[in-house]
């Protein structure tokens, strides 16, 4: 049994950090939202406090990197609640250069760090069936592997340095973000010719056509259900982290790069809040098509 600080107990966290606590960890978490940290509490986890003997490790699932700068360094840091020689896994999308520069910090300080971005979505963070992305030395990855065997299927070991596993979440995320932009077009354009999103949905999902995304996605269209699982705004942050990286390394990347306008001007039509498959309801305007769950 590991003592495990955990911030960030938004739809993926929370699943997280109840993974570890089914698996006999010893979690306190944080959220600015207090409820979130009441429904760990409801699982078996408890609250930060003041005077709490330091932890082993510290999980890090907040946003992006400023937050995660903030969450891990910042006055409050949860840095500072950490052990000596305890380990840092820090699972937000960030750009390689930034994960390389957190580890450097953690270092300074005498901690460990893993460069951990995440893949699975909330159903699977909850049944500690993620796919991690991880970089870091072999001190961090055996301080670590503890809590990444509850929380993920597949731990996908990447290099000895943070940067890597940053490098390889940009690389999942210029295909999610294509393949979500893609199957909003193709629901469009399908309902543009008569045919309905299930029709779409059964059939291509038996065809060579079909992604992950398409199924998963497609079936909110068919659904009509916009609610926020991943928002049309956080592919403005994982497609720009690509094009920045792209263009860092003298690369045009013009797939994805098409895919994040499509995502910015929906969110500036004021869908930014909404489910990412919401881009298929910002398809279908352009041309006067209506879909489930739109009016």
């Amino acid at each position: 049994m590991m003592l495990v600080d955990f911030v960030g107990l938004g739809s993926m966290g929370l699943g997280m950090a109840t993974s570890l606590v089914k698996a006999g960890h010893d979690v306190r978490g944080f959220d600015p939202a207090t409820a979130q940290v009441d429904l760990l509490i409801e699982q078996g986890g408890s609250p930060f406090g003041d005077g709490l003997p330091k932890a082993d490790a510290l999980v890090c699932a907040v946003l992006n990197a400023d937050q995660t700068r903030a969450a891990l360094f910042g006055e409050q840091g949860a840095a500072q609640r950490l052990r000596e020689g305890g380990v840092i896994i820090s699972c937000a999308t960030v750009a390689p250069a930034f994960a390389t520069e957190m580890e450097a910090e953690a270092a300074a300080r005498g901690f460990g760090y893993l460069d951990a971005p995440i893949s699975g979505g909330a159903i699977k963070a909850a049944a500690g069936q993620l796919s991690i992305m991880a970089s870091g030395n072999t001190a961090a990855f055996e301080a670590a592997n503890p809590l990444l065997d509850a929380m993920a299927e597949t731990v996908h070991r990447l290099g000895d340095h943070a940067g890597s596993g940053s490098a390889m979440k940009a690389v999942n995320q210029l295909l999610a973000g294509v393949h979500i932009a893609a199957m909003g077009e193709a629901m469009a354009f399908g309902a543009s010719q008569g045919l309905t999103p299930a029709q779409m949905v059964n059939v291509v999902s038996v065809s060579a056509g079909t992604s992950w995304m398409f199924e998963n996605r497609g079936a909110h269209v068919v659904d009509g259900d916009y609610a926020p699982r991943s928002k049309v705004d956080i592919w403005l942050k994982d497609l720009g982290i690509v094009g920045d990286i792209a263009a860092s390394a003298a690369l045009p990347v013009p797939i994805s790069a098409n895919a994040l306008a499509q995502f910015r001007a929906a969110s500036e039509a004021g869908l930014g809040d909404e489910d990412d498959a919401a881009i298929a309801k910002y398809f279908a305007r352009q041309g006067g098509v209506t879909l489930p769950g739109d009016s």
